[in-house]
């Protein structure tokens, strides 16, 4: 059989006698349609085309005659093929150890030029990643994945590769981005944010000369989607060099997803491309899938065959035949480093501080309890969706309760049931609790704050609601301590009005990790600062005045003061506010059980999990049918 192109139609000829009807089937499958003794299609991806039909012909075992265009695709993509093998194995070589010294210590020489020395394995990281040039990091948070980028950045542009970093990520990548850049290579980047704002504005942007470009961009994912077009005008420029970045890349949704498809057609304008993400597979193998398309989009190690095969060994739970597959497919294309690779001083867990409550707050608190017990045992006459939002605020109540009372009269979404009706002195006495006294744990507080503060000591205060974080703040300052806040209201610096004083969150935390600022104590909420915020350089110390059975955001929020560039010197301090026989000590143990098997999966290459599985929407659920299970048991009995 002859394969043959005419300007845009492809053209199988001179069929063999010897072709099969399956074959045949298959041709129309791939959009062939018989005219005589030929099949044609006209293609808008020749290329492609031309390959599956070599491919499929070639494993059925039948001679093709290609004419010359056809030749020289097949044997272009023979010859990439045989560069990517061999680049693949040099990765995996480098993974392994078999590093060639001389090229590896020239290009260790050009790191160690830089203002922030890099980790050994920092350089083995952006080692491996010069050499690919299209790469992925899956090093665990606070491991310095942005710093090996940057450096990697650095390299290539002296070298005259690139000229630009565009970075894609959640709004709250922003601002270490910047931070990064000035502190890995020494210089303020001129910067443009492609988020939000005016939309005209914002759009003049991709259509500047290169004269005028700036040197990083950063944008969103839902950004990227609504100026998809714009961005690839502006990939396209000439002297526009792209090292292009996706931050957080577990955001690709699955194939068919928004957000992963206009990734998957920005990419081939990009000359670089990079993924970086400590959670690459969180729910599916298939998760992978966009990932790798993205960096190799003409040479994706998971083809059609791969891709079908691990879908159908996850369908079984096949999982050690998946991860082998994967070892052998990505496995040379990407750089992981661990937690127990980081070699930071271990953290220390201070034993909780069990606190008494105050006079007031333990009425306040011992009557919620006692109303949420009471009301358990009539749940099981009802239908668990329908009480559920009911479970939810009442465990919320709980918490409240145990943080401070007045919060108590504030409301809740999706919850209506008053716990207080039928007891007007209890609800005078909440409304009127500042003036009766303070919790004990904002006395126990104060006391650590005020003795750390004698030895100079910056203080990280967690809570998880707003008044307790008001509560907290105004305690401090009647103190004459400097304590900011950040919480949900605190505005970001792309989003603050240009007429506010308030100062944004990338302010304060730039105030507060200066040694000298004066700033000694930072109040968040671990919502709003559990995420993208170093402050383990000056901050040591870190106190949980409350708790949520969020566990995501709990192991982000103890990543803030244990993290590469400090916490291999310095040793991180954890301590806990705990009312004694409360919901505080069934929070803790649950987030430790669960903290624990995060740690076990992300120390994993290939291990899928749930996101969800350490911060459910339905943990507070969870809790209060575990903690009033007995309630409904012995009315039930």
């Amino acid at each position: 059989m002859k394969l043959s192109i005419n300007k845009n139609t492809i053209i199988l000829s001179e069929l063999s006698p010897v072709i099969k009807k399956y074959q045949l089937v298959q041709l129309e499958f791939y959009g062939f349609v018989r005219s005589e003794n030929r099949y044609a299609k006209s293609s808008s991806n020749i290329e492609a085309d031309i390959l599956k039909i070599a491919d499929y012909f070639g494993k059925e075992k039948i001679e093709l005659e290609l004419d010359l265009p056809v030749k020289q695709i097949v044997e272009g993509s023979n010859n990439r093929k045989t560069k990517t093998r061999e680049l693949f194995k040099l990765a995996q070589n480098i993974k392994d150890g078999k590093i060639d010294n001389k090229l590896f210590d020239e290009f260790k020489k050009f790191i160690n030029t830089l203002p922030r020395r890099l980790k050994n394995h920092q350089i083995k990281a952006a080692y491996h990643f010069y050499v690919l040039k299209n790469g992925a990091n899956f090093s665990v948070p606070g491991s310095g994945k942005t710093s090996v980028i940057l450096a990697m950045y650095e390299k290539m542009r002296t070298e005259g590769r690139c000229n630009v970093l565009f970075v894609v990520g959640p709004p709250s990548c922003f601002q270490p981005w910047q931070n990064e850049f000035k502190e890995t290579l020494g210089r303020l980047p001129s910067v443009v944010i492609l988020s939000g704002g005016n939309k005209n504005v914002r759009k003049s942007e991709y259509y500047g000369s290169k004269d005028t470009n700036s040197e990083l961009y950063l944008t969103t994912f839902q950004t990227l989607s609504n100026d998809c077009d714009d961005v690839i005008n502006f990939l396209r420029q000439n002297g526009v060099n792209v090292f292009f970045v996706i931050d957080e890349a577990h955001y690709m949704k699955k194939t068919g997803g928004t957000w992963a498809d206009t990734l998957l057609k920005v990419a081939e304008y990009a000359l670089y491309r990079c993924i970086l993400t400590g959670t690459p597979m969180p729910q599916s193998y298939t998760d992978l899938f966009n990932q790798f398309e993205f960096l190799w989009l003409k040479e994706n190690p998971l083809n059609e065959e791969s891709r079908l095969q691990i879908k159908i060994w996850e369908d079984n739970k096949e999982h050690e035949k998946v991860k082998k597959l994967l070892n052998e497919k990505i496995g040379p294309l990407f750089y992981r480093v661990r937690k127990k690779d980081l070699k930071l001083k271990p953290a220390v867990f201070h034993p909780p501080y069990f606190v008494k409550m105050n006079t007031y707050e333990h009425k306040i608190h011992e009557f919620i309890k006692a109303k949420v017990h009471e009301l358990s045992k009539e749940d099981y006459l009802a239908n668990e969706e329908v009480l559920s939002a009911l479970w939810k605020g009442r465990m919320v109540r709980l918490r409240q309760s145990v943080s401070y009372p007045r919060l108590l009269l504030n409301a809740i979404d999706n919850y209506d049931e008053n716990l207080l009706i039928g007891d007007s002195e209890l609800v005078e006495m909440i409304r009127n609790y500042d003036n009766l006294e303070t919790t004990g744990k904002l006395d126990a507080l104060t006391k650590i704050v005020l003795d750390l503060h004698k030895e100079q000591q910056k203080v990280l205060i967690w809570s998880n609601f707003i008044g307790t974080l008001d509560l907290i703040k105004s305690r401090f300052s009647k103190l004459n301590l400097w304590a900011e806040l950040i919480y949900g209201k605190t505005p970001r610096e792309n989003d603050k009005n240009e007429l506010s004083d308030e100062m944004t969150r990338e302010r304060i935390r730039d105030i507060f990790v200066d040694s000298k600022s004066g700033l000694d104590i930072l109040i968040a909420n671990p919502a709003a600062c559990s995420e993208s915020i170093s402050l383990h350089k000056t901050c040591f110390h870190a106190i949980y005045f409350d708790l949520s059975y969020n566990c995501a955001q709990y192991l982000q929020s103890l990543d803030r003061i244990h993290r590469v560039g400090g916490s291999e010197v310095n040793v991180a301090n954890y301590y806990f506010l705990q009312y004694k026989s409360t919901i505080d000590q069934d929070i803790k143990k649950n987030l430790e059980a669960k903290a624990r098997k995060m740690y076990s999966v992300i120390e994993q290459d290939y291990e899928i999990y749930d996101l969800d599985m350490f911060d459910e929407d339905d943990d507070d659920v969870n809790a209060y049918k575990r903690l009033f299970k007995k309630s409904r048991e012995n009315h039930e009995m």
